[in-house]
This record gives C-alpha cells, sequence and structure tokens, in this order.
C-alpha cells in the first residue's frame, strides 16, 4: 500500500514531528483568526512556494495529494456565486486549501514510524485513564495508509472503465471500489489475526473458543 511520504527528501524529514504538528496548529489557529482576503491570498501562495522549494517533482506530488480538493472548492465558489458573497467564499476556498496543503505538507515529510511514535507520546496521558492507545495508533496508521491506496484503486478503476466504455465513469465505480476495500480491509485482519490480534495478552478480555 501507497503512503503520502514525499518521494523526495527534504530539510523538513529531520524536523522533529511535534514541531511541525506545533506549527501546522499555530498556522491553522491563524487562518481562523484572521478573516483578510488579503491575508489569505498571501497565506496560500507561502504555501505553494513551500511546495516548490523541494523541487518539481515534490511540487507536482504535493498537487496531486490536494486534487480531491476541487469539487468542494467548485461547490464553494458556486454557492457564494449565488448568494453574491464571492469575497467570503473566496477567502473560504483559500483557507481550505491552505490548511489542507500545510497539514499535506506536514504529511509529506513525516515518516510514518515517526509520526506513529510522535501519537503514541501525546496519548501516554490517556492511557492513565484506560484508554487503548494501540487500537487509536493503529487506527491512524491504517487512515493515512488506505487513503492514497483507495484513491489510487480509483483512478486504475477509473481508467479500465474509459478504456472499455470509451466514456468517463461516474456512479459504476462505487460498487468495485467498495469491493476493493472490504477486500482490503478483510486482508489487513487476516494479518492482524495471524500476529495475535489487537487487543493485549494481559487486557482481561476473553478469547472466543474456537468451533473448528
Amino acid at each position: 500500500m501507497l503512503c503520502l511520504t514525499s518521494p523526495v527528501e527534504t530539510s523538513a524529514h529531520r524536523w522533529r514531528p511535534g514541531i511541525k504538528f506545533a506549527l501546522l496548529c499555530a498556522a491553522t489557529f491563524v487562518l481562523l483568526a484572521i478573516d483578510s482576503l488579503v491575508f489569505q491570498v498571501a497565506a496560500f501562495l507561502g504555501c505553494l512556494l513551500l511546495f516548490a522549494l523541494p523541487g518539481r517533482t515534490f511540487f507536482l506530488a504535493g498537487m496531486r495529494a490536494l486534487k480531491p480538493l476541487w469539487p468542494f472548492v467548485v461547490i464553494l465558489i458556486v454557492w457564494h456565486g449565488i448568494t453574491q458573497d464571492m469575497a467570503d467564499g473566496l477567502a473560504i476556498v483559500l483557507r481550505l486549501m491552505t490548511a489542507v496543503g500545510l497539514a499535506t505538507l506536514v504529511t509529506m515529510t513525516t515518516r510514518l514510524s515517526d509520526m506513529m511514535d510522535f501519537v503514541r507520546w501525546a496519548l501516554q496521558p490517556l492511557a492513565r485513564f484506560g484508554l487503548q492507545t494501540r487500537l487509536v495508533e493503529l487506527g491512524i496508521a491504517l487512515v493515512i495508509r488506505f487513503t492514497p491506496a483507495l484513491a489510487a484503486q480509483g483512478r486504475q478503476l477509473a481508467q479500465s472503465w474509459r478504456a472499455r466504455a470509451h466514456q468517463k465513469p461516474r456512479w459504476q465505480l462505487i460498487l468495485p471500489l467498495t469491493v476493493a476495500a472490504i477486500d482490503d480491509a478483510e486482508q489487513v485482519a487476516q494479518a492482524l489475526r495471524a500476529r495475535g490480534g489487537l487487543m493485549p495478552h494481559n487486557s482481561g478480555v476473553p478469547t472466543p473458543a474456537r468451533t473448528d
């Protein structure tokens, strides 16, 4: 399965994940606190500059990661055009694209193992209250892994449909993509069961008796 890690090694890969997440939280707070359209334009251009600095390969990979945002951008623009509030609509769109872009930068420049180490450290205080932090860590890791993998499967199915039907698919991909997602989930579940499951051995949860 794929992940959102950058194909290009950058200096940001050597930053600690905690620093990058702290900067991301601070930047998102500032984006939400300032409504000025001029500021949102400047922030968006600054985000594009950060994508461009590591080179063309990194920039194109980042733009591909942001491609799923375009339907939401179109909906927001159309809605604010109907309500004749285009200035606010542009500010919202730019804020959305900048915030998601910055989050994508963090994901692309943070290895999954480093991100999981940070999540494990951040969840330690909650473990004292009985939270199964291992389940949260695994859930986050699976989401990060599966999201680009499902997107890639969707693109492959769309290309296969165009090759056979000579037209752009619409709802026809829902069923095969759902089946593919269920199949991947079943394979992951089998792999987890083969490795002992999710619950620790001393968790006190009884193991169901085998019937075979």
